[in-house]
């Protein structure tokens, strides 16, 4: 019998004498003395550290959008940097004024063609027959015909390298029916990831009034798409290929492909209104970082800033990874339950940014309480693990009950006595 319910199966053990019946393979064990009244944690204080884990969320959000004070001046009309898993802001230029965008646009219509994918909507190997309004796509293209048949694959190839306007329109078309209906879903989406300065009118870019965001709303897309759908980088980091049976060449409009070590995407844009635009992305010994450059005034400058801001940050910052998920964090006492004693583990995993170099420095604290009170149910939150840095907390990782104690009453023991009394004459 696992359970030490004292008090309970103390007066079974009462009333059996007190009636005459001799009771048999009752240990010492099974009245041990329960610890006070007063404990220190509840299973329902739980609730507290649900509400403080969604504050501590909402004032990550609010740290991706906070001001950073530009450590040098960037040649562009908004700038910003930030670490690509934790969205911590590392420089900051004019991060929210509302801006055309051109064919950065094409993030987010790549966001929705692999959430398509990833969801299992469509396939890479499901074909769409081109319509004639793809066709009529001007600037970048790979000159669709009327009536061809393509993979979602050799499309997606075609925006990601090739910038391909008819290639988006195609891929709108076959997700959503129109293009209308799939701007209608970018507009829901950007709504969604809490991008406040943006409003899509096309899935190209191609328009430059009223379709606008700003430096921080792409850094958020941008970064949903690396994180959220890590197969893009597939196609982002292509120098060249070929379309259409080898018969169109495709070559990567971002520079950074082939010119920067560690470039994993992501998108350049540009219209005479527009300027010159590079959202892009890298990663180095495990770091991951985001750049976003608008309205810059030549090709080579948005490459060039691009580049040091990339700089900027592997030169400065680094990752670290906590990974927690699944693994043991101890045992806790369970007050007043059928099993005394449960086992814990970790939650999740963590992500922090920390100045290069202060790695090694990071500690982890383990907050525990003495006891909890029944009942527990498994993937109850009884502590929390937080991850510091010279006093400051970085993360947290909710620790959780491994297993269940139910709180145990008179009717419980009664019956657990039984079984056991069951066994021993049986």
């Amino acid at each position: 019998m696992k359970g030490k319910c004292r008090f309970f199966i103390a007066l079974v053990l009462l009333f059996s004498f007190l009636s005459g019946v001799i009771v048999t393979g009752v240990t010492e064990d099974t009245l041990d003395t329960y610890e006070s009244d007063i404990s220190i944690m509840t299973v329902e204080s739980t609730s507290e550290n649900a509400e403080e884990a969604e504050l501590q969320e909402d004032e990550s959000e609010e740290t991706l959008a906070a001001k950073v004070t530009p450590q040098f001046q960037v040649n562009a009309k908004a700038a910003i940097l930030i670490e690509a898993e934790t969205g911590k802001v590392l420089f900051a230029f004019n991060e929210n004024e509302p801006l055309p965008i051109a064919s950065i646009t094409k993030i987010m219509t790549m966001l929705l063609v692999m959430e398509a994918i990833d969801s299992g909507k469509i396939k890479p190997t499901d074909t769409t027959t081109v319509s004639a309004n793809a066709t009529r796509m001007g600037g970048s293209q790979v000159y669709l015909k009327e009536g061809e048949v393509f993979t979602v694959e050799e499309l997606l190839k075609a925006v990601a390298v090739h910038s391909a306007n008819d290639a988006s329109v195609a891929l709108a078309e076959m997700i959503s029916g129109t293009e209308e209906a799939f701007v209608a879903a970018m507009n829901e989406k950007a709504a969604e990831l809490n991008m406040k300065n943006t409003k899509f009118l096309d899935c190209t870019g191609l328009t430059d009034e009223g379709h606008y965001s700003s430096a921080f709303d792409v850094a958020i897309m941008s970064r949903e798409l690396l994180i959220k759908h890590p197969k893009i980088i597939h196609y982002t980091t292509i120098w060249h290929d070929t379309f259409r049976d080898g018969k169109f060449d495709l070559d990567n409009t971002n520079k950074l492909v082939k010119r920067y070590r560690g470039t994993t995407g992501l998108k350049t844009g540009f219209t005479s209104k527009a300027g010159f635009c590079l959202a892009a992305s890298a990663e180095r010994d495990g770091s991951k970082f985001i750049s976003v450059v608008l309205g810059s005034d030549t090709n080579e400058h948005r490459f060039a800033e691009s580049a040091r801001l990339l700089d900027f940050a592997f030169s400065n910052w680094e990752t670290a990874r906590f990974e927690k998920e699944g693994l043991e964090a101890g045992v806790i006492k369970v007050k007043k339950g059928v099993t005394t004693e449960i086992p814990l583990k970790y939650a999740g995993n963590a992500v922090v940014v920390v100045k290069k170099g202060s790695k090694s420095k990071i500690t982890e604290n383990l907050e525990l309480p003495e006891m909890v009170n029944a009942p527990v149910k498994t993937g109850d939150s009884v502590g929390i693990l937080n991850i510091e840095l010279d006093g400051e907390r970085l993360a947290s990782i909710d620790v959780v009950a491994a297993n269940d104690s139910l709180k145990c009453t008179f009717g419980l023991a009664f019956g657990m006595l039984f079984k056991k009394w069951a066994t021993l004459f049986i």
